[in-house]
Formats: C-alpha cells, sequence, structure tokens
C-alpha cells in the first residue's frame, strides 16, 4: 500500500510513500526495545549532548524542511520556519533542564531513609497530527527522549515527508539506531503497536475521535498516554477592554495556520457594550488578511491542508447562517486550484449552530454576544473541550477573576495562547488529558519510583 503526500496549494500529488511491512515494523519496534537498554543507561550528560546535536541540525535544516512543511500542509512559509526555531528551542530547554527535573527527591515529611527517583519506561508510541507538522513531534520527544525513553513515531499521512526528515535529523545528529523510529504506516495499524508489550506508553495529539479510541486502545493494555485533542477556544472581550489591541490579537490567533491550530482563538465571546467597535476593528483585520501561495512572503493565510477539511468548514459556516448566525466576510471555498478558504467572520452566533457548538478547523472566527462578565464565562464553559482561553480587560483584578472561572489547561490575559518550552501544555474535559512541556512534561513518562533504605 502506498501514501500519498498532496500539495494543498495545487491539489496536486507530491509524492507517494510505500507503507511499511509488518516485518518492517516489527524489526523497527525490536531496535527501539533493544535501544533502550543503552539510551537509559547513559548519562544526563551523555543525553544533553546528543539532544544538542538534534537542535543543531534543526538549525542548519531550517530552510528545507520549513520548505517541506509548506509543501505538504500549506503553512505559510515564515510559520514554517519559525515552527522549526521552536523544534529547536525545545530540544536545547530539555538538554539544559532534563537533570534538575528528574532529580531524585525527598518530599517533605517523609522518612529520611526515603527517596524518589524517575527512571524512563521504555519505548513511547507517538501519534502526531498534520498541522504542527515537526513542534508536535519534538515537544513529545524532547523530553522523552532526556529522560531515557526511545520513540516511535506515527505522523499523519499526509506529512510523511516532514516524518521521514524528521527521523533523517535524529540519525543526523548521531542518535543510536532505534533511539527514534519513524514509521510509515496507516491508522488502522495503531491498535497492534499500542497492544505491543515492548511499547510502554502512548502520546497522542489530534482529533477527538483519534484521541478517544487510541485512549481505549491504551487502557486495555494498562498503558500510560497523554493526549491533546481538539479545542474550541473562547476568548473574551470585556467592555474596558482594549479593542485595537483585542481585534489584532483575536485576529492573529485565528489565521494562524489558516486557523488549523487547537489552541487558535475560536469563539469571541464579547460584551454587548463592545460588540460594535469589536465587530467593527475584528472583521476589518481578518477581511485584510492575504490569502494566497504560502511561498510567496506576503501570505498571511495559505490553504487548508485538505479538500475534506475545506468542505466540513462550509457545511459549518452554511449550517449556522441558516440557523440565524450573520455573515460579516468571506464564508466561501475560494475558487481555482487548491484548499483555499476565505477568511471568515460570523456575528449572532447562538446556541443550536455548529460555530457555537464545533471546533471550526479552518479561518473562520464566530462572534458570540453576552450581557456581562457572569454570562460571558457560561458561554466559555458551555463546551465540551478546554484547551486555552484568553480575558481581554484593563483590569487586572478582573482579569484574574475571569481566569479562575474558565474551565482551560491555559488562560492569557491580553494576548492569545500559545505553547512555550518552559510551561505545560494540554486541556481538561474533551480536550484530553496529560500535559506536554515543562517539567510536567518529562514526567508524564517516567516511572516515579519510591526508594526505602533503612
Amino acid at each position: 500500500m502506498s501514501i500519498a503526500s498532496v500539495n494543498p496549494s495545487t491539489g496536486r500529488t507530491l509524492r507517494t510513500h510505500r507503507e511499511f511491512t509488518p516485518r518492517k515494523v516489527e524489526a523497527a519496534v525490536s531496535r527501539a526495545w533493544a535501544a533502550f537498554g543503552d539510551w537509559r543507561a547513559r548519562s544526563f550528560a551523555e543525553r544533553s549532548r546528543a539532544l544538542m546535536r538534534v537542535s543543531a541540525v534543526l538549525g542548519r535544516r531550517v530552510d528545507p524542511l520549513a520548505r517541506l512543511a509548506t509543501d505538504e500542509m500549506g503553512k505559510p512559509l515564515a510559520e514554517a520556519r519559525a515552527e522549526v526555531e521552536k523544534c529547536r528551542l525545545a530540544c536545547a530547554y530539555y538538554s539544559r533542564r532534563a537533570r534538575s527535573f528528574l532529580a531524585d527527591e525527598r518530599p517533605p515529611g517523609s522518612p529520611p531513609w526515603s527517596r524518589v527517583v524517575f527512571e524512563p519506561l521504555g519505548p513511547i508510541l507517538a501519534v502526531m497530527p498534520w498541522n504542527f507538522p515537526y513542534w508536535q513531534v519534538f515537544r513529545a520527544a524532547a523530553p522523552a527522549l532526556m529522560a531515557g525513553n526511545t520513540m516511535l513515531l506515527k505522523h499523519a499521512s499526509n506529512v510523511t515527508g516532514c516524518a521521514r526528515a524528521i527521523g533523517e535529523v535524529f540519525s543526523e545528529a548521531g542518535l543510536p539506531d532505534g533511539v527514534f523510529t519513524t514509521l510509515v504506516i496507516s491508522s488502522g495499524r495503531v491498535a497492534a503497536l499500542v497492544a505491543d508489550p515492548r511499547v510502554r506508553a502512548v502520546t497522542l495529539t489530534g482529533s477527538n475521535e483519534a484521541g478517544a479510541s487510541v485512549a481505549a486502545q491504551a487502557g486495555a493494555s494498562m498503558k500510560k498516554g497523554v493526549f491533546e485533542l481538539g479545542g474550541s477556544d473562547p476568548y473574551i472581550i470585556l467592555g474596558d477592554a482594549d479593542i485595537a489591541r483585542a481585534a489584532e490579537a483575536c485576529a492573529a490567533s485565528r489565521l494562524i495556520n489558516a486557523g488549523q491550530s487547537c489552541i487558535a482563538a475560536k469563539r469571541f465571546i464579547v460584551v454587548r457594550s463592545a460588540l460594535g467597535a469589536f465587530e467593527r476593528e475584528f472583521t476589518a483585520r481578518i477581511a485584510a488578511a492575504r490569502v494566497g501561495d504560502p511561498l510567496d512572503p506576503q501570505t498571511q493565510v495559505g490553504p487548508l491542508a485538505r479538500d475534506d477539511l475545506r468542505r466540513e468548514l462550509s457545511r459549518q459556516v452554511i449550517g449556522s447562517v441558516r440557523r440565524g448566525a450573520r455573515l460579516l466576510v468571506g464564508g466561501h471555498p475560494i475558487d481555482g486550484p487548491g484548499f483555499f478558504f476565505a477568511p471568515t467572520v460570523l456575528t449572532g452566533v447562538g446556541k443550536g449552530m455548529p460555530a457555537y457548538a464545533e471546533e471550526l478547523f479552518g479561518p473562520v472566527g464566530a462572534i458570540i454576544p453576552v450581557r456581562d462578565e457572569a454570562e460571558a464565562v457560561r458561554v466559555a464553559n458551555d463546551s465540551p473541550f478546554g484547551l486555552g482561553a484568553a480575558v481581554f480587560t484593563r483590569s487586572r483584578k478582573a482579569a484574574e477573576r475571569v481566569a479562575a472561572r474558565l474551565e482551560a489547561g491555559a488562560v492569557f490575559a491580553n494576548d492569545f495562547v500559545r505553547s512555550d518550552p518552559s510551561l505545560p501544555f494540554g486541556g481538561v474535559k474533551q480536550s484530553g488529558h496529560g500535559r506536554e512541556l515543562g517539567p510536567q512534561g518529562i514526567r508524564e513518562f517516567v516511572n516515579a519510583k519510591t526508594l526505602w533504605m533503612r
């Protein structure tokens, strides 16, 4: 069976990749298991040097890696370069910090002859999505490898070229064979890997459907899992907000990666006293965004990654308008080659509309009017998702008050939600469980072992 990479700017096939045979997958798992024994025995200093070499390779290969991501999933070239650079920084961050994050501990009040040590689990299966084809992988791999685990990558099929390139980065950096391995397989073969006793844990970023399926498989095998799933991030604009600043941040978040981000702003919950001004400012910024060839440095919004994603987004917009939402700009696929969708703003969005309840994975913003702060918080939490959220207000006290009541893994004030290697990242409710990044991220895939040495 072959897997095709399609250029979403043109709709043309870039390359086909031959899927790994069962024998080849078995050999890869065996190598990951064998490599684990040696890799876990290496000192933090040795692993740190190896990861710094990975960081250096990423630095040297920024341009070709960025071009590959742009070709395979349509990300504007400037965004793709920034993504590769962020991966480089994450490798450097964990290279420097892993030893302190995993240092032995003696909890307060514990017996003087006891301590807690942190030991790696073994090969980790990473099931990763296409929207940030490098960052999603490296934010999982950097801490997992520094902790002494090995990793098997099952990437999204439409970015198989990126998946292979990631494997080449680790190889060029001189990591031992089997420490990091890219598997070219279809999603139907993930269950067998999860069940394999040599695979000790799973990390997945992707859709809720994929996450629920793999989480059930991991649970059946008593495997630890970290799952970062969908999001419908609410951005609350209170009556005292700096509207120009809020509109700028909201538009930037909504349009990054053509709106194909779990932590992109999606629902704009606006107190009525600020509604008119926000609608004007936000819509003007969305309407002015330049859509086009992602290789053009002037392009701000590229294509959606696949045509089925564009059709689903169109369904959500049409369904919301039919139920009473008002279209302020856009709202339609763009004619011509590729999978482009016009940047869109809907207002008057309310309960019962797709734009209210569903994740909009594309350049579509949904404005939801509310009476006051209390209703804004209620509407923000009226969602199955809980990944990120933001609040815009000139009052620090109001920002703290609202943040404390929002059901989300991260809340930003007067800025858009993003991830950083130093801070834990993840969600609640249907947005998943477990954390990546920060000290919490590296401790997800270790055994916190109690030692009692009297």
